[in-house]
């Protein structure tokens, strides 16, 4: 039996949610945790509702860093997985080196913002799907507590708001 071709994601935003991602790309499996040194995360990404979401921003400094998660997709689900993240269209599909939180080096997909703005925060839900995935992936303490910190306003959409949640209810 042939396996499918498969590629490796590196999620650091709303994609942690496993839930999240696996209504995006089905064929998601939870890897392990990584990390990408000399980024810093920011909500500066300009999303299609006029809310931040998150972007990876190099900063050169071997002291910042971001962490997320690694996962393993079958490549049919890559452009499920493009249209989601908006691939030409506000974030560029990146290949980036990540290192596993057993020290080891790979390769993996992931996507950085081509259009900021500083001044937008996230909304409520949005900032909720990154927490969940960072907490289900264990992530640092101290980095849970930045995420938490995060700022975020109150999304006036409330049919929005139930349809991005609504993958938690019965979870």
């Amino acid at each position: 039996m042939t396996s499918l071709p498969r590629f490796d994601y590196f999620a650091y935003g709303s994609n942690m949610s496993l839930l999240r991602l696996r209504g995006r790309t089905p064929s998601a499996r939870f890897l392990c945790t990584g990390r990408l040194t000399s980024y810093q995360l920011r909500f500066h990404k300009v999303g299609k509702d006029g809310s931040a979401k998150c972007d990876i921003f190099h900063t050169g400094n071997h002291e910042d860093v971001v962490y997320g998660g690694l996962f393993q997709i079958n490549e049919h689900d890559r452009r499920a997985l493009d249209l989601a993240e908006g691939a030409g269209k506000g974030y560029d599909p990146t290949d980036l080196w990540i290192t596993t939180e057993s020290g080891a080096v790979m390769r993996a997909l992931t996507y950085v913002a081509t259009l900021t703005d500083a001044t937008l925060i996230p909304f409520d839900w949005y900032l909720e799907h990154v927490l969940r995935g960072a907490e289900a992936l264990q992530l640092p303490s101290h980095y849970l507590a930045s995420l938490r910190a995060t700022q975020s306003t109150v999304d006036s959409d409330t049919d929005r708001v139930q349809r991005e949640l609504a993958i938690y209810r019965h979870a």
